[in-house]
């Protein structure tokens, strides 16, 4: 199936509810209002239920409890609502997919998602962007494995879909990668347009006239994240570190394996709304 088929596929493409793209709209602004934000939340029942539950977890640790969807908003802050909204509805777009183990790759996508905003931060990027692209930089590989399942299986038995070599098998077998499917895809979502870049280059950022340092970014988050998975020694990370794009962005194989672990426990509360 080629690239635009698989765009256009049936049911590959989970609708987004209006609440959730209004809520995104709202906050993809330069300037989003907080009292608009928290009344789009509080028209979704489930949504309300989960930001609340977030608001008034441990990670937090509010010193009264949250009632409301406007506290909720006021407490969290733009950059943790945003991300609340996508893994609820990552979490209820994407059930069961033939293929994929789920908490797995949810598992990997949080840690992406979180190196990308530690590495951003060190590069003096937009974290949030960095936080929502790395969310979401691989579902386009579950659009894949949900359009054309028959075709994807042979790959999987061969090249695991967290496999350091997965983006190079898939383009060698269909002449695109998850990267290309998930950035047509966000752009559907009307994602603002640096995130589409960034997904749709991550996994070659500098290559040719590309100059795209936020897929810079994705790129070394997410072969971290995917080193840790398969569990490398250190011999391994050394030889596996993408020290080209490392070099371009000015990061050593140090700087790309530390973490905040401040950011560890708030991906821990975030886990539960993509179950």
């Amino acid at each position: 199936m080629d690239l635009e088929a698989l765009l256009n596929y049936p049911g590959a493409l989970p609708a987004m509810s209006r609440t959730v793209a209004d809520l995104m709209s709202e906050m993809n602004k330069d300037d989003p209002s907080p009292k608009r934000v928290a009344e789009l939340v509080g028209q979704d029942p489930s949504l309300t239920t989960r930001v609340l539950r977030l608001s008034n977890s441990s990670f937090f640790r509010a010193s009264r409890k949250i009632g409301s969807a406007q506290e909720a908003v006021a407490m969290l802050g733009m950059t943790h609502v945003r991300s609340l909204v996508m893994a609820a509805a990552l979490g209820s777009s994407f059930k069961n997919v033939p293929g994929v183990n789920l908490p797995q790759f949810w598992r990997y996508s949080l840690r992406v998602a979180d190196i990308s905003k530690s590495l951003a931060g060190l590069l003096r990027q937009q974290e949030s962007n960095a936080y929502t692209a790395g969310l979401i930089h691989a579902i386009g590989d579950l659009v894949m494995h949900i359009a054309m399942p028959d075709e994807i299986a042979p790959l999987d038995m061969g090249t695991p879909p967290l496999d350091l070599q997965r983006a190079q098998a898939e383009r060698n077998r269909f002449d695109y990668t998850y990267a290309e499917v998930g950035a047509g895809m966000v752009e559907r979502w009307n994602f603002p347009p640096a995130i589409v870049s960034a997904l749709k280059h991550q996994t070659a950022p500098f290559d040719g006239d590309v100059y795209d340092p936020l897929a810079g970014i994705l790129h070394l988050a997410s072969w971290r994240a995917r080193a840790e998975e398969i569990q490398l020694d250190d011999g391994g990370l050394a030889a596996t570190f993408p020290d080209m794009v490392g070099l371009t962005l000015g990061l050593d194989l140090g700087s790309v394996l530390g973490k905040d672990p401040a950011e560890w426990e708030f991906t821990d509360a975030l886990s539960a709304f993509l179950d």
